[in-house]
């Protein structure tokens, strides 16, 4: 699908410079877009056999069914759908777990599965319909939310040259959400 808010329009915005002889860059400052962007455009509408000037019977709907269509391999039933909840459960029992590491181990078990961002977008589309999330709102110097957070950092004393290990206090004001954030020696 084409990049969040560029239209089609846009992608015409590209092939009439590209044929013209502009480089990416030149093309990517004119539409307000990535160079890469850009090129990715550019490599679909070859692929597609899509030249500037565009035929006339050719409009926005058939630009785009032109320029992405998706793959059989695409749209291929049975993409294995990973154990969310577990996947869930695995990333709060430990700090360091993270969506990349998740996927790597979706992935040895299942190698023709999601790559790493569909992955990341099928679980935030799961876990966005999980959470029901109550706000508060705090007045102004109410509340003071305090802690210790994360792992220990190595701090040099700047005299003797010792390593020593440091926790990082944070506080935040909860009407504003004004952090602060200090290493402390420990």
């Amino acid at each position: 699908m084409p990049q969040k808010g560029l239209s089609m329009r846009q992608i015409t915005e590209v092939l009439r410079p590209a044929a013209q002889g502009l480089t990416y860059r030149q093309i990517a400052q004119s539409v307000a877009i990535s160079a890469s962007t850009v090129q990715g455009y550019l490599d679909r509408a070859l692929r597609a056999g899509v030249r500037w000037p565009l035929p006339d019977d050719l409009d926005g709907a058939g630009l785009e069914a032109r320029l992405f269509k998706r793959s059989d391999r695409d749209t291929r039933p049975g993409r294995p759908e990973p154990d969310w909840l577990a996947a869930r459960h695995e990333r709060k029992r430990g700090k360091h777990v993270t969506l990349q590491l998740l996927h790597l181990e979706y992935k040895a078990v299942h190698p023709d599965g999601w790559g790493y961002t569909q992955f990341c977008a099928h679980y935030h589309r799961w876990l966005g319909r999980q959470d029901v999330v109550m706000r508060f709102e705090y007045a102004a110097g109410e509340r003071m939310f305090v802690d210790f957070c994360g792992d220990t950092m190595p701090i040099t004393d700047p005299d003797t040259g010792e390593i020593g290990q440091a926790q990082v206090f944070v506080s935040v004001l909860g009407a504003s959400g004004y952090l602060y954030g200090e290493a402390t020696a420990g």
